[in-house]
């Protein structure tokens, strides 16, 4: 389709101009930082194609693939739209056996299949054991037992603020799309499409929001009670690469992500003064 997007490098941290984790300007200007970029398309499972690997080699997170699940380190967020909020997340948020989500489904639920080390998998669920999910590049049905690759799993419904269409539309928008494939697929990853279906709203798809003016996205990182981050961005879309990201590499090293960057301002702030 017209819409689709050329794939750019991503872009973190380290190269992007940040604040002070605890909430405040260190130049004591009062607003805030953030940034709005466009990533690259991000894979739903560790199987990654070589073509749609994003992360340099010599950059590439340390995977935690053998390591249990572990909520504590998920990281609390909140996403707000100008001043509304439209996203939330705490952390431990409990996880069940793929057996055991089975038994709590109904038709046009968001399930979320998390694992350490790896982007979390979005997927609908529309009845008789089976769900519809973006998996590399294509949109397929699937028993959800065979989706779950093993991996505990949620109901997420409550994450987003927006209201939710019927149960049958849900299903319908899911099933509809069913076979869709790599250019003609209107939606990043799994996330950004099982949303969709849900909310039927354009700023999930690819291109559904225009990258130009004010930034009136921001992603509220929560750290602890009094150290939190705030970044900026143009569309929903960006936000969710984000997010995924940040669900990828765990929350400890988001700190630590964070921190470098911030001591390396510092020292640069620093020789520029001596100089």
């Amino acid at each position: 389709m017209g819409n689709q997007v050329e794939k750019l490098t991503h872009i973190n941290y380290a190269e992007v101009p940040t604040s002070d984790p605890n909430g405040f300007d260190p130049d004591g200007d009062g607003t805030r930082i953030g940034v709005s970029y466009i990533f690259s398309n991000d894979d739903d499972d560790q199987e990654q194609d070589d073509n749609l690997d994003h992360f340099p080699p010599d950059s590439r997170p340390v995977s935690h693939e053998e390591k249990p699940f572990d909520p504590d380190d998920e990281l609390e967020c909140v996403v707000y739209y100008r001043d509304e909020c439209v996203y939330e997340r705490s952390s431990g948020a409990a996880s069940v056996s793929p057996e055991s989500l089975l038994a709590k489904c109904r038709p046009g639920d968001l399930l979320e299949f998390v694992a350490t080390g790896q982007y979390p998998h979005w997927a609908v669920y529309v009845g008789d054991f089976q769900v519809v999910h973006l998996h590399r590049a294509e949109v397929k049905n699937n028993f959800l037992t065979d989706v779950s690759q093993g991996k505990k799993g949620r109901i997420v419904n409550g994450l987003y603020r927006h209201r939710a269409l019927p149960p049958e539309v849900i299903v319908r928008n899911a099933m509809d799309h069913v076979g869709t494939r790599d250019r003609d697929l209107c939606w990043r990853n799994s996330e950004c499409f099982a949303a969709w279906c849900r909310f039927g709203r354009r700023e999930f798809k690819i291109g559904g929001e225009i990258r130009i003016g004010k930034q009136p996205y921001k992603l509220k990182l929560l750290f602890s009670e009094k150290k939190s981050h705030v970044l900026e961005f143009q569309c929903l879309e960006d936000v969710i690469m984000e997010k995924r990201r940040n669900d990828q590499i765990g929350k400890d090293a988001v700190m630590q992500e964070l921190a470098n960057h911030l001591n390396a301002t510092h020292d640069l702030k620093e020789e520029c003064f001596v100089n």
